[in-house]
C-alpha cells in the first residue's frame, strides 16, 4: 500500500495502532536487560559461578537470532497475528518457568524460551510494512522504535531497584505482568495485515534464495548489520573501558553507559520526522556519516591527549544518533525489496544484524587490555562504522543501475 490505512484503537478489525507497536517491540528489549544487574544475586541463589550465570544473556541472544530465520516465513504463511498470540503465549509460560526454576539448568532453559518474544520485534517491522510503503514505513519503524531506546536506559536502573528491596524475582514477576498486559492489549488492537498466502511453510523458507540474490537486500542488511555492530562492540567494550581504564565506579558507569540510547532516541526522532521526506537512502547515508564522524572526533581528541570518561562517552551519542537514523531506513528497505516476503525478510535480515553484532561484541571483548587503554574499542568501532558508510553507497549505486536488485 502507499497511503494508511483507517486504524481505530482497541478494533481488532483495523490494523494495530502504533502504540500497541511499541508496546510489542518494547517488551522484548525490557525481557533482554531489565534483570542484568540481578545477575551476581542470582549466582548465588543457583549456587553457580557468574560466567554461568551469564549464559542467561548469550544463549538468549543466540535462540533469539535463529527464531528471527523461522518466525517470518511462518507469519508469511499463518498470518501475523496468530503468530504473535503464540508466541506471547510462550513468552508468559517460559517466565512463569524461570521464576520457578529449582536449578541453573532449568532456569537457562526457560530463559531460552523466553526469546519468543522476539516476534514483537520481527512482526513489529512486517507489520509496518503490511501498512503503508517503503519511506512511510522507515517513518513509522522510526517512532515504533523510538520506544526501544528508552527501555535500555531506564530497565536496568529500574531493575536494580526491585531486586534491591523485593529479589531478583521481582523482575520477572514484573514480566508476567506486562507479558500479560501486552497481550490483553494485542488481542484487542491487532487486525491481521498479512496479505494472503497458500504455499506452505518449506516453500516459504524456499524463497529465502530469493532474498539473498538481492544485492539490494545484502546492502540494506549490511549497513543496518555494520550500524548495530558498532554498538553491539560498544556494549561488549564499554564496561572494561568505563572501570578498567577510567576507575569509574558502577553507578557512575551505568549512567555514562546510556549515552548511545540518548542519541538513539533523537535519531529515531529525525528518521520518523524526515523520512518520507528525503527518503530511506539519503537518511541511512547521514546516519553512517554521522557515527563515523563522532568516532573520528573521538579518535583525534583521545590521540592530541584527550583521554577522558567525557569524551569517550560523549561522542558515543553520535553513535546511538546514526543509528537511530540508520536502522529503521535499512530495515524499511530490506522489507521493501520483496514486499511479498516482508515476514521472511525482516526475520532473516533481524538474524543477520544480530548475529553480525555480537560477534563484534565478542570480538572487542578480547582485545581489550588494560596497557592500550580505548583505543582497540574506538577503532573496531570506527572501522565498523566506515564499513556502513561503504554498505549504503553500494546500496544507493546498485539502485540506480538496476532497480529491483
Amino acid at each position: 500500500m502507499t497511503s494508511r490505512p483507517i486504524v481505530r484503537f482497541l478494533d481488532r478489525t483495523t490494523p494495530p495502532h502504533i502504540f500497541t507497536l511499541i508496546v510489542m517491540t518494547g517488551l522484548g528489549a525490557l525481557t533482554l536487560n531489565i534483570f542484568l544487574p540481578s545477575l551476581p544475586q542470582m549466582a548465588v541463589y543457583f549456587d553457580t559461578e557468574y560466567r554461568v550465570m551469564q549464559l542467561s544473556v548469550s544463549l538468549y541472544l543466540a535462540v533469539n537470532a535463529a527464531l528471527q530465520l523461522l518466525i517470518g516465513p511462518i507469519s508469511d504463511r499463518f498470518g501475523r497475528r496468530p503468530v504473535l498470540l503464540w508466541c506471547m503465549t510462550l513468552f508468559l509460560i517460559a517466565t512463569l518457568g524461570c521464576l520457578m526454576a529449582p536449578s541453573i539448568e532449568v532456569f537457562l532453559f526457560f530463559r531460552m524460551m523466553q526469546a519468543v518474544i522476539v516476534a514483537g520485534l520481527v512482526l513489529g517491522r512486517a507489520i509496518v510494512r503490511d501498512m503503508v510503503g517503503p519511506t512511510e514505513a522507515a517513518s513509522m519503524i522510526g517512532y515504533v522504535t523510538m520506544g526501544m531506546a528508552v527501555v535500555p536506559m531506564i530497565g536496568p536502573a529500574f531493575g536494580g531497584l526491585l531486586d534491591q528491596y523485593l529479589g531478583w524475582q521481582a523482575n520477572f514477576v514484573l514480566m508476567v505482568i506486562l507479558g500479560l498486559a501486552a497481550m490483553a492489549l494485542t488481542v484487542r488492537d491487532l487486525g491481521e495485515t498479512a496479505p494472503k498466502n497458500t504455499s506452505n511453510f518449506r516453500q516459504q523458507v524456499a524463497q529465502y534464495p530469493e532474498l539473498l540474490a538481492s544485492r539490494r537486500f545484502w546492502g540494506y542488511c549490511l549497513s543496518a548489520a555494520f550500524a548495530s555492530g558498532a554498538f553491539f562492540a560498544y556494549l561488549g567494550g564499554a564496561p572494561y573501558v568505563g572501570s578498567e581504564v577510567f576507575g569509574l565506579p558502577p553507578s557512575v558507569v551505568g549512567f555514562f553507559f546510556g549515552a548511545p540510547a540518548l542519541g538513539y532516541f533523537f535519531g529515531n526522532f529525525i528518521s520518523g520526522r524526515y523520512s518520507v521526506r528525503f527518503g530511506i537512502n539519503m537518511m541511512i547515508l547521514a546516519g553512517a556519516i554521522a557515527s563515523m564522524t563522532g568516532l573520528l572526533l573521538s579518535l583525534l581528541l583521545f590521540t592530541l591527549g584527550l583521554k577522558t570518561a567525557l569524551v569517550f562517552f560523549g561522542f558515543m551519542t553520535f553513535v546511538g544518533f546514526g543509528n537511530g537514523m540508520v536502522l529503521p531506513n535499512a530495515t524499511s528497505g530490506m522489507l521493501s525489496v520483496r514486499p511479498h516476503l516482508a515476514g521472511t525478510a525482516s526475520g532473516l535480515g533481524g538474524a543477520i544484524m544480530l548475529g553480525g553484532g555480537a560477534a563484534l561484541s565478542a570480538v572487542a571483548g578480547t582485545m581489550l587490555t588494560r596497557g592500550e587503554g580505548a583505543f582497540p574499542l574506538i577503532w573496531i568501532m570506527l572501522a565498523t562504522s566506515a564499513l556502513g558508510v561503504a554498505a549504503i553507497l553500494y546500496t544507493i549505486r546498485r539502485e540506480k543501475h538496476v532497480m529491483g536488485g
